[in-house]
């Protein structure tokens, strides 16, 4: 299966009762109003914290590769009363026809992409939909492998309707030296006494600040600050997640 097409079916239902927790609008309702709108979440997935924004006033769109996840978050921004332009697209294939004063991923969406080259072409269409003096945000996680112990054991929840969803990872590759790691799920919804199965292979590629400081270099972006999540200063190789800010870098003089 494409990595883009991982959320889709069951995993969405999944996704939305098995998420560990909430995201805390608050910094990305900052980022924006320091920042100017209008806004762009990038991989907003059924809505949050993009809706929150949209409630608190903020003018933001959303985008998102998978179309079940988009169609989520249209129904959960009808119910909550807000109206976000939410578009179905890649990041790295970003058309949408409109720049922004900020552009935002909310958590390390930016790992979901599954190899280098995705993730330069990724930057440079994050380049072509900032404004001039717009700036995108972009938290970053470099992940350990899955405590052997904890594969194949299953998380469970049942939702308001009485259906079980339960996630298992059963097995995993952890490449150092491709800085990739993948891990086969299995997904599953028992309602009425039937199970639907899915099984997916969840890919994280990970990037180290100089490296992906230099990849910011070659999509014409300059990196204004990095800071290391854990201890508020500047990440290390050693650093396990770390958030960067971006924004246009000037013309050189010869372009």
């Amino acid at each position: 299966m494409d990595p883009a097409d991982f959320y889709s079916g069951i995993v969405v239902d999944a996704y939305a009762g098995l998420k560990a927790s909430r995201f805390d609008a608050e910094p990305y309702i900052e980022f924006v109003r320091t920042h100017g709108e209008p806004a762009l979440e990038v991989g907003c997935g059924d809505g949050e914290p993009l809706l929150d924004l949209c409630a608190a006033g903020l003018d933001a769109d959303g985008v998102d590769s998978s179309l079940d996840m988009v169609l989520r978050c249209r129904e959960n921004a009808v119910a909550r009363g807000v109206a976000p332009r939410v578009v179905h697209q890649r990041v790295e294939d970003l058309a949408i026809g409109r720049r922004y004063a900020s552009i935002y991923l909310a958590g390390p969406t930016f790992t979901l992409l599954p190899d280098d080259e995705t993730a330069a072409r990724a930057l440079r269409a994050i380049r072509t939909h900032l404004t001039d003096d717009g700036a995108a945000l972009v938290p970053l996680w470099v992940p350990g492998p899955t405590p052997t112990d904890d594969l194949g054991v299953t998380r469970a929840s049942v939702d308001r309707a009485g259906v079980e969803l339960r996630y298992t990872p059963l097995t995993e590759t952890y490449d150092r030296e491709r800085r990739t790691r993948t891990t086969s799920c299995r997904y599953e919804r028992v309602a009425g006494g039937e199970t639907e199965v899915a099984d997916r292979e969840w890919v994280i590629h990970w990037h180290a600040p100089g490296a992906f400081r230099s990849m910011c270099d070659v999509a014409g972006l300059e990196v204004v600050h990095m800071v290391d999540d854990d201890t508020g200063g500047p990440p290390t190789d050693a650093s396990v997640g770390f958030t960067v800010l971006v924004r246009r870098a000037a013309p050189t003089s010869g372009g």
